[in-house]
C-alpha cells in the first residue's frame, strides 16, 4: 500500500484562509478594550486640539463676530505688518524671551539636585516628607499663589520686608520695582514646581540597574564619584526631553501669572505676548489682530522646538523624533 502524502499547505475543507489584513482585523478585535481606551483622548485631542484650528484664518481677516469666518474681508499679511510696526512689537517680544530664558536657565539645576538627594536619603519617612512637602506647592492654584507673593512681599506688613526692617535695609515694593519683576516671577515658579519635576528624575534613578551601585561600591567609588558616573548620565535621557519640551514653550510664558503680577509701575518688563494678545483681543476686540499675534508665537515656538530637538539629536542621540 502507498502512503498518502497530505499538503498541509494547503488550507482544509469548510475553512478559509486568513488574508493579512483579515488577522489584523481579528486581532484589533480581541484588543478592543485597549482601542476604546485609546479612541477616548483621540476624540477629546481631535475636538478641542485640531479641529479648532481652523480659527487660525482670522489671523489674516479683518475679522468681524457677525460675519464668521467665511464672511469677513481677508486682508491678507496686513496683521502681521500692523505688529510688527508697532513700538510696543520688540519690547513685548523681548520681555517675553527674558523672562522664559530666565525661568528655563534657573530651574534647570533645582530639581536634579533635589532628585539626587533624594536617592541619596536611606530614611524612608524622612524621604517621603520631604518630597511631599516639596511636591505641594506644585497644586496651589497661580491666583493663591500670587495671593501669598503680595501678602508676603506687602511693603507695610509683609513678612520680607518686616524682616528686612529688622536688619535695617528698609521696606522693598517687589511687585513694583521693575528690576525685580522677573525674579519674583521665576523663583517663586521654581519654589512651586521644583517638587513636581524633581519626581520625574526620581522616576529615572529608580531605574538604575542596582548592579551598577555595587560594581562602583567594589571599585571603591566613593558617593559623589556614583552620582557622577552612574547617577547623572542615567537622568540625562530625561533631562533632555525636558529641556526639549520646555525650549518648544520659551515664548509661550503662562498668561494667569503675569496678569495678576502686572501693573502700571511694572508694565514696561512684564507685558508679555500671552497678555498682550488677551489685551488686543477679548478688551480691545481686535480678534484677527491679536490671533496673529498668537499664530507668531506658535510659530516661533515651533521653530525652537525643532531647532533644540535637531541639536540634541546631533549631540547625545536623544530627541523627541
Amino acid at each position: 500500500m502507498g502512503t498518502e502524502v497530505r499538503n498541509t499547505n494547503r488550507p482544509d475543507k469548510g475553512t478559509k484562509a486568513q488574508t493579512p489584513f483579515n488577522r489584523k482585523v481579528h486581532r484589533m478585535w480581541q484588543d478592543r478594550q485597549l482601542y476604546i481606551m485609546m479612541a477616548i483622548p483621540l476624540v477629546f485631542l481631535i475636538l478641542f486640539s485640531y479641529w479648532p484650528m481652523y480659527g487660525v484664518l482670522i489671523s489674516f481677516q479683518k475679522f468681524s463676530p457677525t460675519r464668521g469666518i467665511f464672511g469677513s474681508r481677508w486682508i491678507g499679511w496686513a496683521n502681521f505688518g500692523r505688529f510688527f510696526s508697532t513700538p510696543s512689537a520688540t519690547r513685548t517680544i523681548a520681555n517675553t524671551f527674558r523672562l522664559s530664558l530666565y525661568s528655563l536657565i534657573a530651574g534647570i539645576p533645582f530639581p536634579i539636585l533635589l532628585a539626587l538627594l533624594l536617592n541619596e536619603c536611606r530614611g524612608t519617612r524622612y524621604k517621603k516628607t520631604v518630597q511631599m512637602v516639596t511636591y505641594a506647592p506644585y497644586f496651589i492654584s497661580t491666583v493663591v499663589m500670587v495671593a501669598i507673593l503680595f501678602q508676603l512681599l506687602d511693603p507695610r506688613t509683609g513678612l520680607v520686608n518686616v524682616f528686612l526692617n529688622k536688619l535695617g535695609t528698609g521696606p522693598v515694593d517687589f511687585m513694583t520695582n521693575q528690576s525685580l519683576f522677573r525674579s519674583v516671577y521665576v523663583w517663586s515658579g521654581i519654589w512651586q514646581g521644583t517638587g513636581f519635576n524633581a519626581i520625574i528624575y526620581i522616576s529615572a534613578l529608580s531605574a538604575v540597574d542596582q548592579e551598577l551601585y555595587e560594581a562602583a561600591r567594589i571599585d571603591g567609588a566613593n558617593r559623589m564619584q556614583k552620582i557622577w558616573y552612574i547617577d547623572l548620565p542615567s537622568i540625562l535621557p530625561t533631562f533632555t526631553i525636558m529641556f526639549i519640551m520646555s525650549c518648544g514653550s520659551i515664548m509661550s510664558v503662562g498668561f494667569e501669572k503675569v496678569y495678576l503680577m502686572q501693573n502700571s509701575a511694572n508694565l514696561a518688563v512684564s507685558e508679555v505676548l500671552s497678555t498682550y494678545t488677551y489685551k488686543m483681543g477679548l478688551i480691545n476686540l481686535d480678534y484677527g489682530y491679536s490671533s496673529a499675534v498668537g499664530l507668531f508665537n506658535s510659530v516661533i515656538n515651533t521653530f525652537f522646538i525643532v531647532l533644540v530637538n535637531f541639536i540634541c539629536r546631533r549631540a547625545s542621540e536623544t530627541s523627541l523624533w
